[in-house]
């Protein structure tokens, strides 16, 4: 299986060459480094006039693997093959090393770069990725994997420091600067880069990465470098949006591994544009699944999704809440507690749950509590500024006081276990600490009910008091500083939280009231959702009455690779007789998937193509128009990516793909949205001036489809 391995970027306040003189010290042996017995140069070449020197080894390693696995595979030293190009004109430093020894049954792979700051010419960038691709070891597979990591991170831990170490010794010797490189014959760097010493490799070895190149400077992703930061702001300006810097993730999110720094980087890198700017909303799907790849990005393609089609990252400047809420719901923001995380006061025992839902409705107290949930993800990026470390969950304060049987009333249960499903998708790891206070004896048979919707990891988190429990040692004073505590818990501090209260029964709404506002708060988004089956794409029809109309989309690929297409034809597609469906397509079992090019039309003839298919991958936005040039019936497809890009005709239908329909590795998610604009008013939009700046007023304004 192969393990890939991407770092952050690792910055040195120091100029290239001063950083290159450093490098060429610790060769060709270094105390720092005991893992490199010995070095051979295989070729060597430099140019004529010294810009740029190329050189190939065959480095020999110690690897500290056990004497029983050394014994069986029947070797004492491990050999790579590490080659070094520096650039000293365009001031970089490439370097490629791999195995030579069992590289019929492991296969390690690691590029290094130096490079200068794309901010700032006097600083100098590291970065590094490795892979390791274990086909077989003797059944040590696991045991090789492991020694692998182990290596890996010994040399993170040490790299940096190397080079800082002997760019102190260089201080010492009174050498702060180096020249750069110039034409001139004699050019003084060789005065301090010494070419005649060896240079040993950066190996991944079964260390998938030598102490002498990894370092600190862990595995290397592509993403540009950013410098280190000193006070907030400077760590905010100084972290380009593409890239990731080792002093910004320390900062801002927190000690990690290597391993979950490369998982950080891998999954930000794939987002892309999607998601930029989120890493600690990233972070958390991370930890949420306990940093495995594959099923992080699964969840959080899931929220991402959710999040756009209900436009939750508008939803602190939308979102109003009714005077009710203000008047009756038992919860606030409260200063912060010890760790210096948000603390949020909920008096769960003095609300009127049954009056709320009565008043609300269930989607309404949804929508107030993501509200609540997205102005605690705010706070947390605020007090990472004020404390100056990271702060990427709130603290929760329940008091149960009151609590009783009138809080166990159905309708209110279901709408908190309703709170709790979409609270546990889209919010993992923002819970730092629940402090449940007062509990009374009614409140087992509630957490009954409701613990087994509530994640294992987010459970331990709980600290439940009964009674006045929580005024002794090991109480809230151990959380909350006795300054902050509420005064309805015997604190001093006056709490803004309402007391509630019962709802005035005036206030109660109809059923059918209740029901017409939940749909109109979750039906307010523009976007839709389908599925696309291997053998069933999705399809949507458009009428054009007007020539020259302008087609729009904007579609995520949630889930899968996908193939789009637009068709045009002079007849309206019809469902097969035996569709109960009629005029909404057929509609597969497995979600909003519906079909409306009969099998029987033939491309060319029943109807037309008219862009150029567009393959989008997971992960992918897309936004495009399209002027009509005739009246009609557009087409508008997403099909499953292993088909044929025009493999439009005799296309089975849904009887005919059941059994396809319910393999999950044959399916892919879309969502979209859609807009047909006359042309004389789109003029004045942003969409058709993109389009005249790219076709020009002359033609007939047709734009292939842009990727975002």
């Amino acid at each position: 299986m192969v393990q890939k391995y991407q770092s952050p970027v690792r910055v040195y306040k120091h100029p290239f060459e001063l950083v290159m003189a450093a490098y060429e010290r610790r060769f060709p042996t270094c105390h720092l480094i005991p893992m490199f017995v010995a070095s051979d140069v295989i070729s060597e070449e430099k140019s004529d006039d010294n810009s740029t020197h190329k050189i190939e080894r065959r480095c020999k390693l110690d690897v500290d693997a056990p004497r029983l696995l050394k014994r069986i595979a029947g070797v004492d030293y491990v050999y790579f093959i590490q080659k070094n190009s520096l650039n000293r004109r365009e001031r970089t430093l490439h370097i490629e090393s791999h195995n030579e020894t069992f590289s019929n049954r492991v296969i390690i792979h690691e590029l290094c770069c130096y490079s200068v700051h794309p901010e700032n010419e006097d600083w100098t960038c590291f970065e590094q990725s490795a892979s390791l691709d274990i086909k077989s070891f003797f059944g040590f597979e696991s045991t090789v994997e492991k020694i692998a990591m182990k290596q890996y991170a010994n040399s993170i831990k040490k790299g940096k420091e190397i080079i800082e170490y002997y760019l102190r010794e260089l201080e010492e010797e009174g050498i702060t600067h180096v020249p750069r490189w110039s034409a001139s014959p004699a050019s003084p760097v060789k005065a301090v880069l010494p070419v005649s010493r060896p240079v040993p490799p950066t190996t991944p070895a079964i260390t998938i990465v030598p102490p002498a190149e990894s370092s600190k400077e862990t595995l290397g992703v592509k993403e540009s470098s950013s410098s280190p930061v000193g006070s907030p702001s400077e760590a905010l300006s100084a972290t380009p949006d593409d890239k990731l810097d080792a002093d910004y993730i320390n900062r801002y999110l927190g000690d990690l591994t290597p391993f979950q720094e490369s998982c950080l980087i891998r999954l930000r890198s794939w987002l892309q544009e999607t998601h930029k700017g989120k890493d600690q909303h990233i972070l958390r799907f991370l930890r949420a699944r306990d940093f495995n790849m594959d099923k992080a990005r699964e969840i959080l393609c899931q929220s991402l999704t959710w999040r756009k089609q209900h436009q939750v990252d508008y939803l602190l400047d939308t979102w109003t809440s009714p005077q009710v809420l203000h008047d009756y719901y038992t919860g606030g923001w409260h200063h912060h507690d010890r760790d210096g995380r948000p603390l949020y006061i909920l008096r769960l025992g003095q609300m009127d749950t049954k009056g709320l839902v009565r008043a609300l409705g269930e989607e309404s107290l949804l929508r107030h509590v993501l509200s609540i949930n997205e102005e605690g993800l705010r706070r947390c990026e605020e007090n990472t500024k004020v404390f100056g470390r990271p702060i990427s969950c709130w603290t929760c304060l329940v008091d149960l006081e009151g609590l009783n049987m009138r809080h166990l009333w159905r309708p209110g249960v279901k709408a908190l276990l309703r709170i709790i499903e979409v609270v546990e998708a889209n919010y993992p790891e923002t819970l730092g600490r629940l402090l449940i206070l007062r509990a009374p004896r009614v409140f087992p048979v509630l957490w009954t009910l409701v613990s087994p919707f509530i994640d294992e990891n987010t459970r331990k988190k709980f600290l439940i008091y009964a009674g006045n429990d929580y005024q002794g040692p090991g109480g809230l004073v151990d959380y909350i500083d006795k300054e902050i505590i509420p005064d309805f818990l015997g604190g001093e501090c006056m709490c803004e939280v309402p007391e509630g209260g019962l709802v005035p029964k005036s206030l109660y709404r109809t059923p059918e009231e209740l029901e017409n506002d939940d749909i109109r708060l979750w039906t307010e988004t523009i976007y839709q959702s389908a599925s696309v089956f291997k053998g069933a794409p999705h399809e949507l029809l458009i009428e054009i009455i007007d020539a020259s109309s302008v087609i729009t989309w904007d579609f995520d690929v949630c889930k899968g690779d996908v193939v789009f297409n637009i068709y045009h034809s002079k007849r309206a597609p019809q469902p097969p007789k035996k569709d109960p469906l009629a005029a909404h397509g057929i509609t597969s079992p497995g979600g909003n998937n519906v079909q409306l090019i009969d099998k029987s039309w033939q491309l060319g003839q029943d109807y037309s193509m008219v862009e150029s298919p567009l393959t989008c991958k997971e992960g992918e936005s897309v936004q495009g128009s399209h002027v009509t040039r005739w009246p009609g019936f557009y087409i508008l497809q997403w099909k499953f990516h292993s088909m044929p890009a025009c493999a439009t005709t005799n296309l089975p239908r849904v009887d005919d793909v059941l059994a396809t329909l319910q393999v999950s590795s044959h399916k892919c998610k879309v969502m979209y949205y859609t807009e047909v604009l006359d042309q004389e008013n789109c003029r004045h939009s942003g969409t058709v001036d993109l389009l005249h700046a790219v076709v020009g007023a002359s033609q007939l304004l047709k734009c292939i489809p842009i990727k975002a």
